[in-house]
Order: C-alpha cells, then structure tokens, then sequence
C-alpha cells in the first residue's frame, strides 16, 4: 500500500476496480476498475489499467470501493450452481482485447448452447426458429423487419465512433428519441413491438428515454445489428468457463498488495502539485495522474476540487445507468432440450417478467439452468416484488412457453437485481438521452487537468461490454503516457488483432434483404401501378366509345 508522504495516484470506488499509481517518490497514475455490460457486460477497466501501467514501469494502486474485484462482473460459487455469472457474462467474435486476458490467463471460453431450436412467444403461441431473429411470414411484416435491420446499419454507418457527435446528421438523430426514430421507420406494429425488444434487450433502457443517434452509434460499434444480437458469430456466443470475475481476480492476484478493496474515494483535490485522493476509510494518497474508471453518473459520489469544468459537470447529471434483474432458474434435468429447444427464448408478452432467455446450463451438461433478463421497464415494475414472487411469474411463463409443466418446478434460483447496486447504479451500461451526445459527447473522454476518464461508457468498440471495459482501461493509460512524452500521440488508440481463436465470420445479406423495397416504397409502388391501370382501362374506354380522339 502508498504511503500518505508517497506519491501514487488512487481512483474512486464507486464502481467495481480502481487503480492508482505509486513509485516512490516519482509521479505516479492511479486508475479505477469499473464493471462492464451486454448483459451482459462486465469488465476490469481499472484492473486492465493498472495490469499495463505496470507493465509500462510504474507501480499503479487500485483504489475499489467494494469487499471485491469484478465490478459489473459477478461470479458466485455454490454448492447449488458451482459457479453462475449474476453480472457480465457474454464474450463472441471481435472482442478481442478480453479474449487476449482471457488466453493469457488460461482462462477457458465456451458455446452458449443453441444447437436446438430457439424459440419466439408471441400473441400467446410458441414458434421453433432457427437464426439470429425470428422469421415473419406475414409479407408487410417480413418487409417491415428487413427494412427495420437494414436502416439501422445503414444510419450507422454514417456515425463515427469515436466521435458520434460528428455525424453528418447528428443534430437531427440525437434530438430524436429511438422511439420517434421507430414510429417513422416502423409501418407494421409487428416490426415496432420487436424493435422495442430489441431495444430493451441491448441497452436495458427504453426507446423513449434514449438519443437514436446514441443508440444508432452503440449498435454500430458492436459490429451492427446481426452482431450484437446473435448469439453464434456474435456478442452472445461464448461464456468463460468458471465465471467471468476470474479475469479480474487474476488481475487483482497478480497487482497484489496494489489492489485495495473497500476504499471507496469521496474526495480528489488536484490543486496541489500532487493529486490528493482521500477514501470513506480515512486514507489518503497523493498521486501526479488519475483515472477514474466507472461510469459517468458516480462521479457525483466525488468531490472535485477544483469544481469539474462547466460541461463535465452537467454531463455526469443527465446520464442514468439502465435497468436489470439477471434471473437464473435451475432444473433437474434439461426438459427443453429434449423438446427439441436449446434454451434462447424471446418472448413478446407485456405480461411476462422474462423477455429473453438463453440456456445456463455447464458445458458438461451439468446443472441445467435457463437464464433469463428482467429489463427496462419491466424490471422496474417487479422491483416491488419479493424473490419468491419473480422467481414464480418466471416459472410460469417458461411453462407456458415452452408447453410443459416441467417448467413449474425448479431446484434452485439465482437473481442479482442491478439496480440496488450502489457502485454501479445499474447495468449493463449508462444509457444517453436526447440531447447529450451533441452537447456533451466531446468531454466524456477528455482529461480534466491531470484527471483521465475510462469505463466502459467511454470505449469506441463494444462499450457496454467487458471488451470496451478492457480498451477503455488501456487508452487511457496510453494519454497518460503520451503525456508523460513516452508515447506518440499516434499510439494513443490501438487495433487489437483479431483473436486466433474465436475469429469472426462476416455477416451475408442476400440480394433480396439488400434491395426488397420498404412497406412505404412498397405501397407507394403498388398505388401507383393500381392508379396506371386504372387510367389505361378508363382511356380504352373512352377510346371504344369515341369520347377520345384518334390522334
């Protein structure tokens, strides 16, 4: 641990890991480890910092507010489900950087099971399927979807991701709701309800409440909408064998005695020739660089002296964390599978708690378990509800889905509801309102003196998950160093090669998804062929009846 007379730099522990810096009496950087979401999504941003500092030549401390490393990753061991992740859980293709610490460690990745048939509930039936998303056999509908998909990658392609705010039509887009944005693009309420899902499902938030250029930008920098949602080739593929906080704890093992649980920082003073860092227990460290690495919202658990700039501090006041209850229900044996289903059900039903499932069960095909997502919304309504009272609506709705009484009656439960979470307020990640993004985006990464920002909220690849948690962590190292005069500014952002292992297979769209036209072109289409026929049967008329003239 820093001496009080030693200079090191702490972080805040409001949120999951945090790392300060300390080598004698050189200056030294400190960073915060904060969980990561896609909630799926937790992450060692402050641990991931801390892990290169040292590997840089400097001695980092990791300042955490909580009794454990992991932040909004959460692995817990019991006799009932040996290991279950009731925080960030998910891996797949492109993340790269945590695929790295994860083969660093020896840490061993595998696939969520979906061998079977995956299953969509709506309007009380339940259809097998096969595929990312459910088919549509109505045809309005089924143009509905593919133009619903195709104007969202194609929008984002348009945003930059490391700057969204820069857009061409950014003004426009972020003073829109994903809601509004889904009412014009949106014909058919089949493609609207699903678009609400799909909303709820990847940002725990909903379409009202968010910017549609944020959330244009958040699905195009998860590799756009095939990958975010998919669970082979995509952000769901794979889970970490063991849980996914062993990376943390494996971090924090190897920091050792630089890791500080339960030190959680109320007070940063930059008005000295060292920064002054001061925790809930009394301590103080005094370091000459920090990161803090959680979310924006938390850094109001701190006080800043000086006073955060004029935008810094109005951005940390309009960012509110999303909404989630992680709920694993264990069985005796896996029933669904031997329906033929693999355990990914999506469920459209205002009514049930759960709107979308995927199989828990161990890679071995021990203790059998569905995991489910209370979101949004949803979670907020049954916040009210005691454990036993979610764990029962759950139970029903699985059997009714799945058409078995089987369903009624689980071994065990498992549930972390997100949003009691004092250090980190909610999951999987911070969620952007109308109007934020153009009027605040350019200073969520921008250092304050000698104050850096990590998170997972501040990545430009899979923000939300461990994957942005981890390059997070490490850019803002990298300012740090480049500011120091030890890097290139060219060095600051760094392409992570692609994991050998788990490459990523391109998404292909048929002829047909690229150039069917949209309901709206479709029927525009079809009005004007209808009112061309129309005329040439009212002119042949005319013509037979000599009301036309020859020439």
């Amino acid at each position: 641990m820093c001496q009080i007379q030693k200079p090191c730099a702490k972080v805040k522990s409001h949120v999951p890991n945090a790392e300060a810096m300390c080598q004698g009496q050189k200056p030294c950087a400190k960073v915060k480890k904060k969980p990561c979401a896609k909630f799926q999504k937790p992450c060692g941003q402050g641990l991931s910092a801390a892990k290169l500092l040292v590997k840089s030549g400097l001695n980092p401390v990791v300042l955490e507010a909580r009794d454990r490393v992991g932040g909004r990753t959460f692995t817990v061991q019991n006799k009932h489900a040996k290991w279950v992740d009731l925080g960030g859980a998910y891996i797949g293709p492109t993340q790269n950087r945590i695929l790295r610490l994860a083969k660093e460690y020896g840490v061993q990745t595998y696939k969520v099971n979906e061998e079977e048939s995956l299953v969509h509930y709506v309007k009380g039936k339940s259809y097998p399927f096969k595929g990312p998303f459910p088919p549509v056999w109505n045809p309005l509908a089924f143009l509905d979807y593919n133009n619903l998909w195709r104007t969202i990658d194609k929008m984002g392609m348009e945003i930059p991701r490391e700057a969204p705010w820069r857009a061409p039509k950014a003004e426009q887009w972020d003073k829109m709701t994903m809601k509004e944005l889904l009412d014009k693009v949106c014909w058919t309420s089949t493609a609207h309800h699903f678009a609400t899902l799909f909303v709820n499902v990847n940002v725990t938030s909903e379409p009202h409440e968010i910017s549609a250029l944020w959330f244009l930008w958040y699905v195009k920098q998860c590799g756009g909408t095939m990958r975010i949602f998919s669970t082979s080739n995509g952000g769901q593929e794979r889970k970490f064998l063991g849980g996914s906080s062993q990376i943390s704890e494996y971090m924090a093992k190897e920091l050792g005695e630089r890791v500080k649980l339960r030190s959680a920082v109320y007070s940063i003073d930059q008005s000295g020739d060292m920064i002054e860092v001061k925790t809930v227990s009394e301590e103080t460290y005094k370091a000459k660089y920090v990161i803090l690495a959680i979310p924006p919202g938390l850094n109001l658990k701190i006080h800043f002296n000086p006073e955060l700039p004029p935008l810094r501090n109005q951005l940390i006041y309009r960012i509110p964390m999303g909404s989630v209850i992680k709920c694993m229900v264990y069985y005796k044996e896996n029933f669904w599978r031997k329906k033929g289903y693999c355990g990914t059900l999506v469920i459209e039903d205002e009514e049930s708690p759960i709107s979308l499932t995927l199989d828990d069960t161990k890679p071995d095909g021990t203790v059998p378990a569905i995991m489910g997502f209370i979101l949004a919304r949803k979670s907020r309504k049954l916040a009210g509800l005691t454990r036993e009272e979610r764990k029962k609506r759950i139970c029903e709705i699985y059997a009714r889905v799945l058409g078995t009484q089987e369903a009624l009656h689980p071994v065990h439960y498992e549930e972390k509801n997100w949003c009691e979470e004092e250090y980190s307020g909610g999951c999987y990640t911070a969620s952007i309102p109308p109007g934020v993004l153009t009027q605040y985006g350019k200073v969520l990464r921008e250092p304050v003196g000698r104050l850096y920002f990590a998170g997972t909220e501040t990545a430009t690849e899979w923000s939300g998950y461990m994957e942005g948690a981890v390059q997070a962590g490490e850019r803002a190292v990298r300012e740090i160093l480049f500011e120091m005069g030890r890097l290139h500014s060219s060095q600051i952002w760094q392409t992570e090669p692609e994991s050998v292992d788990i490459p990523a297979i391109p998404f292909e769209t048929t002829f047909w998804e690229r150039n069917l036209p949209s309901v709206e072109g479709f029927l525009k289409f079809v009005g004007v062929s209808s009112f061309l026929t129309i005329a040439t049967a009212v002119g042949v008329v005319a013509y037979k009846k000599g009301l036309l003239p020859l020439s």
